[in-house]
């Protein structure tokens, strides 16, 4: 027992820390190194190990990558940046616009692939034209979190949470998607009001020269991508076949083709998140064969926190993502909740909890991650402290507001 808990407790310190501290092993390394030393000191068999691993979560994943994977080789995440910031509109206005896309793409598509193939570009034309790129890059992170959490497929925690709690999309939409609308708003009036004034580059900003290549967008890959999406979500919505299965087949569908090499399309995925949670289902489950994980859980809830309550449930996961991480924390908490009347609220709750509450530090999201080191390429400093001093008001109020609305549901 004594090395299965020091096992766990180094692989959820590497998820708050992004590496084991004095090795070179990031968050992925160290799930993977912590599951097969769980299997090797015989934690747990390798059979379980096999069992523990929820294959409907990680084929729903991977589809859903292939999707989003589609539109990044057509050519239109490019084709979208590119349109959006060469509009003709004042800073608060364009602001605005890229909160909106933000928010719209990362429901359907996939708040971190939304993030990881916009940026650059954006980066880009806001320093051609002269334009302060924190604020417009710090919006459309921070409306990528929030705006996720609306929809079952707007985020990877988002699907674990609704794969374990056998919530279907229109349920969590129902529970999720007001408080998601309601967030990007938010983002808008605090950036407005932190950067007014401070809407154009600094002088003394060391910036690298900027070329705007003009993206091709190949027209008949986007549409196909396009009506298979609203196709797998018209389904998803039907509830009618599991929801691992739709991806599964649009996935499918769309790597066969003639013109784009299916490589191609398989290099958009994140194979190292879908590793890093398949090593976390084994070191949870081997952990939970202690009987520590559940022993603590009812010590809670004799003194008065019991996750099983939404409200409770929202606040834990809160403070759990900007510790571990979002994916870690609803794997670290999911096994341990009651399915039944309550499940879609308790959904809502990581969903919300978790999605929220990444925006308070550049490392409580991949998304956060992802625009600091992009702007840190093109000579562009986004300090811990300037991204939190946008982060936690927007944050704060958005978890505030969301305790009110599960208080209520």
């Amino acid at each position: 027992m004594n090395l299965t808990l020091l096992i766990f407790l180094l692989v959820y310190i590497a998820m708050g820390f992004g590496k084991v501290p004095g090795f070179k092993i990031d968050r992925t390394g160290a799930a993977l190194v912590g599951a097969l030393a769980m299997l090797a000191i015989g934690s747990i068999s390798a059979q379980a190990a096999w069992n523990a691993i929820d294959y409907k979560t990680i084929g729903l994943l991977f589809g859903l990558m292939i999707v989003s994977g589609a539109f990044a080789v057509s050519g239109f995440y490019a084709w979208a940046a590119n349109k959006v910031a060469t509009l003709q509109v004042s800073p608060a206005k364009l602001l605005a616009v890229f909160i909106v896309v933000s928010g719209v793409l990362s429901s359907i598509l996939t708040n971190d692939v939304v993030v990881v193939a916009m940026t650059p570009l954006l980066v880009s034309i806001t320093l051609a034209r002269g334009l302060n790129p924190i604020p417009f890059l710090l919006g459309f992170c921070f409306a990528a979190n929030t705006g996720s959490v609306g929809t079952l497929i707007g985020s990877p925690q988002n699907m674990i949470a609704a794969q374990a709690l056998d919530v279907s999309f229109i349920d969590l939409l129902k529970v999720a998607g007001i408080p998601a609308l309601i967030s990007l708003p938010i983002v808008w009036g605090i950036i407005c009001y932190l950067f007014k004034g401070k809407w154009t580059i600094e002088k003394t900003v060391n910036t690298t020269p900027t070329t705007i290549v003009q993206p091709q967008l190949n027209k008949l890959e986007t549409l196909k991508a396009l009506i298979v999406t609203i196709v797998l979500v018209v389904i998803f919505i039907m509830d009618i076949w599991p929801q691992e299965l739709v991806a599964l087949t649009a996935a499918g569908i769309l790597l066969i083709n003639r013109t784009v090499a299916s490589n191609d399309v398989l290099k958009e995925v994140d194979g190292n998140l879908l590793l890093l949670i398949m090593g976390l289902f084994i070191v949870n489950a081997a952990m939970s064969t202690t009987g520590l994980p559940q022993t603590l859980l009812a010590d809670l809830k004799h003194m008065g926190l019991n996750l099983n309550d939404p409200l409770s449930l929202f606040f834990t996961s809160a403070a759990l993502s900007n510790i571990v991480g979002n994916n870690p924390t609803v794997m670290l908490l999911v096994p341990y909740l009651e399915t039944g009347l309550n499940a879609n609220a308790l959904c809502a709750a990581l969903a919300l909890g978790t999605g929220f509450s990444s925006n308070m530090v550049i490392f409580g999201s991949l998304a956060g991650i992802v625009v600091v080191e992009q702007a840190k390429a093109s000579g562009i400093q986004i300090s811990f402290m300037d991204y939190a001093k946008a982060g936690f008001p927007v944050a704060v109020v958005c978890i505030f507001l969301s305790a009110f609305w599960i208080y209520f549901i």
